[in-house]
C-alpha cells in the first residue's frame, strides 16, 4: 500500500500557497486513510540510530535484569512491561512483545503525579534515558506542527492544540519483538487495534510487518522510506472530530519463515494531550448527516477506559 506522502517543511516554510496545499493534502489522507509517510520530519538520523542501538542493548539484558524495571503501579506507562500483559481491545490473547515507556518531562508547572510519574532510568544503559529525553522532544515539536496543520483543516485555529500539548500525557514506546522459536498459533504478533491518542508518530521499525486496513476491508502491508516517519491517526482525534478524520485499525504480522530468527523493534511516539482536555465532539464537524456519535469525554478519563480495556490497568 502506498502511503500518501507529505514533506513537512513545506507546511513549516513561509509560502503561503505550499502551506495551504499540504493542509489539504494531510487533511484528505488522514480522512482518506487515517495513515500518511512524512519527509523532513525533523528528527535527526543520528539521533534516530542512537535511540534504536539503546533499545537494543536493553533488550539484550536478561529476563531478571530488565523486570528490575517493571512496577506494576504504573499500568505500564513508565518502565518496562514483559510479555503478556497487554492484549488488543476485543481480544484475549496477548501481543507477543515486550515494550520500555518513557514518558514526558514537566516543565513549568506543577501536574499530578498520578498523571506524570517519573520516567525510570536503566542502571546498565545510562546513555537511553537522556537519548529517550531528545527523542521525545523532537517527537513532539514534529506532532505540534502536524497538529497545526490539522488544526487548520478542521477550520480551528492553528494554535488550537498547543495548550493541550504542551505538558501533554504524551510516551514513547520502544517495542521488541523476539524470535519465533517455534511454530506460532497465530500469524499476528500485534492484534488488529487502533491507537488511543491523538496522532502516533513512528520512526524507523527495524522490519516489516506493519499491515493496515483500507476501505474494502482488506490486509495491506504499509511500507515508508527510510527517510520518512509514519504519522496515523488515532482514537482521540476520531472522537474529537465526529469521524471525520480515520483512527485506521493496523496489526503487526509475523515475518516470512526465513526471518523468524530475527527480532523486530519499533519505536512509535504516541502523542496524547493534557489529561482535562475535552474530547467533546466539535461542533463545526456536526451536522444533519453527521449527527453526534460519542458522548462527552475527557483525555484522561478516556485514556483511563481503554487502559483497563487492553489489561495494563486493573
Amino acid at each position: 500500500m502506498a502511503i500518501p506522502v507529505v514533506d513537512l517543511s513545506e507546511f513549516l516554510g513561509a509560502e503561503p500557497n505550499q502551506r495551504n496545499l499540504f493542509v489539504q493534502k494531510l487533511g484528505n489522507a488522514y480522512e482518506e486513510v487515517g495513515f500518511v509517510a512524512v519527509k523532513n520530519h525533523g528528527i535527526p538520523q543520528s539521533l534516530i540510530d542512537d535511540l534504536y542501538k539503546y533499545v537494543k542493548t536493553f533488550f539484550s539484558l536478561p529476563i531478571n535484569g530488565k523486570t528490575a524495571y517493571q512496577q506494576a503501579e504504573l499500568a505500564g506507562q513508565r518502565g518496562y512491561t514483559s510479555f503478556g500483559q497487554e492484549h488488543a481491545k476485543g481480544f484475549d490473547a496477548p501481543d507477543l512483545k515486550e515494550f520500555f515507556q518513557y514518558g514526558q518531562t514537566v516543565e513549568g508547572e506543577n501536574m499530578p503525579v498520578e498523571d506524570y510519574p517519573p520516567n525510570i532510568s536503566v542502571d546498565e544503559v545510562p546513555q537511553l534515558s537522556p537519548t529517550l529525553y531528545q527523542a521525545f522532544r523532537h517527537f513532539e515539536k514534529s506532532g505540534k506542527a502536524l497538529l497545526s496543520a490539522i488544526a487548520l483543516y478542521l477550520g480551528l485555529g492553528e494554535h488550537y492544540f498547543d495548550q493541550y500539548v504542551h505538558n501533554g500525557n504524551s510516551i514513547i514506546r520502544c517495542i521488541h519483538y523476539p524470535p519465533i522459536t517455534q511454530e506460532p498459533k497465530s500469524a499476528i504478533r500485534a492484534e488488529q487495534h487502533e491507537d488511543i491518542n491523538l496522532i502516533t508518530l513512528l520512526v524507523g521499525a527495524s522490519a516489516d510487518g506493519l499491515q493496515v486496513m483500507n476501505k474494502n476491508n482488506e490486509w495491506v502491508s504499509a511500507t515508508s522510506e527510510p527517510d520518512q516517519i509514519v504519522v496515523n491517526v488515532g482514537d482521540m482525534l476520531q472522537r474529537l472530530t465526529n469521524n471525520k478524520l480515520k483512527s485506521t485499525t493496523h496489526r503487526v504480522v509475523n515475518p516470512p519463515r526465513e526471518k523468524w530468527d530475527t527480532s523486530r523493534y519499533s519505536i512509535p511516539f504516541f502523542l496524547h494531550p493534557r489529561s482535562e482536555m475535552s474530547l467533546a465532539c466539535l461542533s463545526n464537524c456536526i451536522d444533519e448527516n453527521h449527527p453526534k456519535a460519542y458522548d462527552d469525554i475527557t483525555a484522561g478519563e478516556y485514556l483511563n477506559e481503554r487502559l483497563r480495556e487492553i489489561g495494563l490497568k486493573k
